[in-house]
């Protein structure tokens, strides 16, 4: 039986994982942690965790995402996004642990236009991103055997997210204005635990940098099109430009991943967003409630 520490595990991702597990049951023993029951940037509680807990594996997805709030709240964002990880890195090493770190696509500033690989430089335009590569860089420097997956635009049918912000916003309003010149790629976050799952399972040791996201391209606007379609919203949809709504944090423009490598090392296909898309509005339901 693998036992596996999930941090974070009151968040989106977290509770996708726990959903995934549920059908290997056999085989792994997850516990999850909110960050009320273990504050990651405290170094003495995250020691004393791990000293106790008997871990094989911590999946961090513990994360402070609000990009806008990190501009000003900069010392709460390095404390979850680069001391939070340092820590767990370091607990993870001294007791002969793989860390799986998640990380995202702000650590580039979007200037190429071709997917960026694991090997392209990083040069994050905001305090979000900067604290979040200062985060890799703490598990690459500490922790031996590490997985860092970075990813982009995640979306479930937990917490808060784009996808249920627009359901909300959309039934409440006659019109909404979303950028066209930011393009990435929507993620879904069940995907995403399915693909942290199989490097537990298979027990690889290929570590370092991988970039997952779902296949294909997107604007902001295309991902509110396609949710709007797919639940049969009627909203009139205005495609603007980034400048004509300012926001604290700069974005990237293009935040593609390229996503071979992590394709190659667990030999999968990775699903197309919009297909996935679907499957998230389903388990959400029709019509969709704010619970």
């Amino acid at each position: 039986m693998l036992r596996v520490l999930v941090t974070g595990g009151s968040g989106q991702l977290g509770k996708c994982i726990r959903e995934v597990a549920s059908d290997h049951t056999g085989t792994l023993e997850c516990i999850y942690k909110s960050s009320k029951e273990l504050d990651i940037s405290d170094k003495v509680a995250v020691f004393k965790e791990f000293e106790n807990g008997n871990y094989h594996f911590c999946i961090n997805t513990a994360a402070y995402t609000n990009v806008d709030g990190a501009e000003k709240d900069q010392m709460k964002v390095d404390l979850v996004n680069h001391v939070g990880p340092e820590n767990l890195a370091e607990a993870c090493d001294r007791n002969d642990m793989v860390l799986i770190h998640i990380s995202t696509d702000f650590v580039f500033d979007g200037a190429r236009s071709e997917p960026y690989s694991e090997k392209d430089k990083t040069n994050p335009l905001g305090e979000y991103g900067k604290s979040k590569l200062k985060g890799e860089l703490a598990v690459q420097s500490l922790c031996q055997k590490h997985f860092i997956i970075r990813t982009s635009w995640l979306y479930s049918e937990y917490g808060s997210n784009f996808l249920k912000s627009m359901l909300k916003y959309g039934r409440e309003r006659e019109s909404l204005s979303v950028v066209y010149d930011q393009i990435g790629t929507p993620t879904y976050a069940k995907d995403l635990a399915e693909v942290i799952l199989l490097f537990v399972l298979n027990k690889i040791d290929a570590y370092g940098v991988y970039h997952y996201s779902n296949e294909g391209v997107a604007s902001w606007y295309d991902f509110a099109k396609a949710i709007f379609d797919i639940n049969d919203v009627v909203v009139q949809l205005l495609p603007i430009r980034t400048e004509a709504y300012p926001l604290p944090a700069k974005r990237p423009s293009f935040s593609v991943l390229d996503t071979s490598k992590i394709k190659n090392v667990l030999q999968i296909e990775i699903p197309y967003w919009r297909d996935s898309l679907k499957r998230a509005c389903d388990d959400l339901g029709h019509p969709y409630q704010e619970q």
